[in-house]
């Protein structure tokens, strides 16, 4: 699989990675066998870099790629975790303690000496502008903490305040057809600065695989269902921020622009992956075939210009008046 310099880590990671989100909580249930099949899935398939969170099911995601890195060791995997959300979200509580604590716990999840990369994860506003959090950072990679840190952002302007940050090695992002306002500042600053992009959500929730229907139910324990308002988080983390009836339709149009031999979502992917300035996408997988299936995303051969113009299109129509409004 394709390698790319993930920003200022000076590591080469797989084009396409792993989000984890998934075998932690908020999708439903996952068994442990099934997620460790997964992770195998994924890692026999070329991915190289895997995404997870200390909240992830409160440390259960962690806790199992901590089980399947000791399976995988000298392979080269690296693992990004995040931080920052286990106490209410104030600025005054992202503090070098609190920091130091986290990321102890997220090293015995995993069971590591120090973390390839720690992520703010998606913190107030206010923390992007304040000196004393990224003194905290700097600390802990001087300590040995973590090799690497980065953020994990909501809007653009978010972004591009974390990017002038010398420290930053990365900025994780909302980026896929159904959002496309970080192409606009945000793609090229990063990569003018040396800062890698990790595209999240690049599904859109899975609007975008062309699977569902405005009938399509979801447990009552997945976002998906109860966060489409923004009631438990931000709104934009399920279905981009987009009405889920309108992302509906507009992934039916979307599915169509699929070119022979491939699916809708990888599709999506492919379009991600031949953005300028993106490093790895993070699509998640609930079993091994999905895994599979995304990774081979990266063999694919880039969409045409008629394409990328009809995913514009259908953008500019359907959704671009909702997201910004919201973003």
């Amino acid at each position: 699989m394709e390698q790319r310099v993930l920003g200022r880590t000076g590591r080469p990671v797989s084009v396409v990675g792993l989000g984890t989100w998934q075998l932690g909580a908020d999708w439903g249930v996952v068994l442990e066998e099934d997620a460790l099949a997964v992770l195998d899935a994924a890692a026999d398939a070329g991915v190289t870099f895997f995404d997870t969170a200390d909240v992830y099911g409160d440390g259960r995601s962690e806790q199992l790629i901590g089980r399947f890195l000791k399976s995988r060791q000298g392979e080269g995997l690296m693992v990004a975790t995040k931080l920052g959300r286990r106490l209410p979200q104030l600025p005054e509580n992202y503090t070098l303690a609190n920091f130091r604590e986290w990321t102890d716990r997220s090293r015995r999840n995993l069971g590591v000496e120090r973390l390839d990369l720690v992520q703010l994860h998606c913190p107030p506003t206010a923390v992007y502008s304040s000196d004393e959090v990224f003194d905290a950072l700097d600390t802990l990679v001087e300590e040995g903490r973590t090799a690497a840190y980065g953020v994990s952002v909501e809007t653009c302007a978010e972004a591009l305040t974390a990017i002038a940050r010398p420290g930053v090695a990365s900025v994780q992002i909302i980026l896929n057809p159904f959002r496309l306002k970080p192409l606009d500042e945000v793609l090229p600053a990063a990569e003018k600065a040396g800062v890698g992009i990790i595209a999240r959500v690049p599904l859109a929730s899975g609007l975008l695989s062309g699977k569902y229907t405005k009938e399509t139910l979801f447990g009552a324990d997945d976002h998906r269902t109860y966060n489409r308002d923004g009631s438990a988080f931000d709104q934009g983390e399920t279905f981009s921020g987009v009405d889920f009836a309108t992302g509906v339709e507009a992934a039916d149009e979307f599915a169509r622009l699929a070119p022979p031999g491939a699916t809708s979502a990888q599709t999506a992917l492919r379009w991600i992956v031949q953005q300028p300035g993106v490093t790895t996408v993070i699509p998640g997988a609930r079993s091994p075939e999905q895994a599979r299936a995304n990774a081979e995303t990266a063999a694919l051969p880039p969409l045409s210009s008629q394409t990328l113009h009809a995913v514009q299109d259908i953008y500019d129509r359907r959704l671009r008046a909702q997201v910004h409004s919201r973003w």
